[in-house]
């Protein structure tokens, strides 16, 4: 794929005066794809701050940074000037702790973290293992702290975890999240299967209707009420008193007390999700999304915001 040398140039420049800059969808507060969401966690987890670069505002390097780097797919990650690679290679350089090292921050600790897997949680995970011997029992527990338990080969770098009469492993990274956790055996509609509470997670992301946003705007409460479309949305139809979040807004809510309530939306609520989790996952405790976005808001608070 030919580059325009006006593009190469403007690329070249983006990756000399940043020290980090990840090429992606969307920008680091709103990510608007899953792998560019994946690294943005990943990198919000070490950095307090780094550049991004929206290819879908500018087709020009969304196009051009495939050519540049010799790499097809996006989102892309830069360090220093070095070209690290895509979701899959930082996500395993993630957990060998060796992005880590690319960042200049410090590895996560190799100690093993205190676990309790319950009796019955025991039982079932000894009889799943033995139906697939020679394979190592893992937990994952990824930057969102949604945990997962599977079985499969051990992997370089582990770390390994005694508890219930059980060995488990983990990468660095899901063991440095996982002290405290409590593995048990549970039984619902849809079959038997296991909870995983894990003390470190951030609070959840709690749902909203409009007329519950409404009555807490009509009470006064200190609410940041956030707009996560695009700018062209939002000339469209806006809801008043609230706040569009870019790049600014985002760096400026970071330095907030994380009591500060934050409310999202988008147009229907699965962009507005995705930018909560983020704001969760960053430590702020009371986040809320609106179901339904701005659209829920005017068919059931106010008409006159447009449709669309």
């Amino acid at each position: 794929m030919d580059i325009d040398p006006a593009t190469r140039e403007r690329i070249a420049e983006l990756i000399a005066k940043n020290p980090i800059v990840l090429f992606m969808k969307g920008d680091r507060a709103q990510p608007q794809c899953g792998f560019s969401a994946q690294v943005v966690q990943m990198l919000d987890s070490l950095l307090p701050d780094y550049a991004t670069c929206d290819v879908l505002a500018d087709p020009g390097i969304r196009n051009g940074i495939k050519a540049f780097s010799s790499w097809p797919t996006i989102p892309q990650l830069y360090v220093r000037g070095e070209f690290l690679g895509g979701c899959d290679i930082v996500r395993d350089l993630y957990a060998s702790g060796e992005l880590h090292e690319r960042l200049g921050v410090p590895r996560p600790s190799q100690r093993p973290p205190s676990l309790t897997i319950t009796e019955a949680a025991a039982r079932a995970l000894r009889q799943i293992a033995a139906e697939r011997p020679g394979q190592a029992l893992h937990l994952s527990v990824d930057a969102r702290f949604q945990s997962t338990l599977y079985l499969g080969p051990e992997e370089p770098g582990e770390i390994r975890v005694e508890a219930g009469g059980l060995a488990l492993l983990m990468d660095p990274q899901s063991a440095s999240r996982a002290d405290g956790v409590v593995i048990d055996a549970v039984d619902t509609d849809r079959g038997s299967g296991f909870h995983i509470r894990n003390p470190n997670a951030p609070a959840a992301v709690e749902q909203l209707t409009p007329q519950e946003v409404k009555a807490m705007l009509d009470a006064g409460e200190p609410v940041l009420f956030l707009d996560v479309r695009t700018h062209d949305e939002r000339q469209r139809a806006r809801i008043e008193g609230t706040r569009l979040l870019d790049e600014d807004a985002a760096r400026e809510i970071e330095a907030l007390d994380r009591d500060t309530p934050l409310v999202f939306h988008c147009h229907l609520g699965g962009r507005s999700q995705a930018a909560a989790e983020h704001f969760a996952s960053l430590g702020f405790r009371r986040v809320y999304n609106v179901v339904g976005g701005i659209d829920a808001w005017s068919v059931e608070i106010d008409p006159g915001v447009p449709r669309y």
